[in-house]
């Protein structure tokens, strides 16, 4: 009998440990490396998103959500890039290349966004399959926090707040 209360108590702690370490957002893990082919061709690579808190938007535009979601972004991006902010966004390898660049350009995207022909980028950030998924990433190039479907935008502000604080 001492062991299995022994034991459930073991399994307690560590269950406890594990949710202490994701809520405090301890774990922090290098962006993946991964190459953005970008809408006028050019590239971009996680390694140039040092030294800016970065947002990488994987999306669709056939994503409801997704759509919704975007005026909340662009103004997001609009409020913080003069302060050291960028964004990425990267559409997934279904959506045709046509719709992506007639949304950009409709929309008046302000940022970068590419098209992961592949699925190599997608897979790369730990093989994003729902739409949206967004990353935060910190100046050292560190994912801090991630989202699956549309962030709490006030949250999301204060945290790039703080992020953007840090040196």
């Amino acid at each position: 009998m001492a062991i299995k209360q022994w034991a459930a108590g073991v399994a307690v702690a560590a269950f406890a440990a594990v949710g202490a370490y994701v809520y405090l957002d301890t774990g922090r893990a290098e962006a993946p490396a991964s190459t953005f082919v970008l809408l006028d061709g050019s590239s971009k690579s996680t390694a140039d998103l040092k030294g800016k808190v970065t947002l990488v938007n994987f999306w669709a535009t056939s994503c409801t959500t997704c759509v919704a979601e975007m005026p909340e972004i662009i103004a997001t991006y609009n409020k913080y890039n003069s302060k050291g902010f960028d964004t990425l966004a990267v559409a997934m390898s279904y959506d045709p290349p046509s719709y992506v660049v007639n949304f950009a350009e409709t929309r008046k995207l302000p940022f970068q966004v590419a098209i992961d022909n592949t699925g190599k980028v997608a897979k790369a950030w730990g093989d994003v399959q729902l739409t949206p998924s967004t990353f935060i990433v910190n100046k050292r190039g560190e994912i801090v926090k991630t989202y699956v479907g549309a962030p709490n935008f006030p949250e999301l502000h204060q945290l790039i707040e703080k992020l953007l604080a840090e040196t």
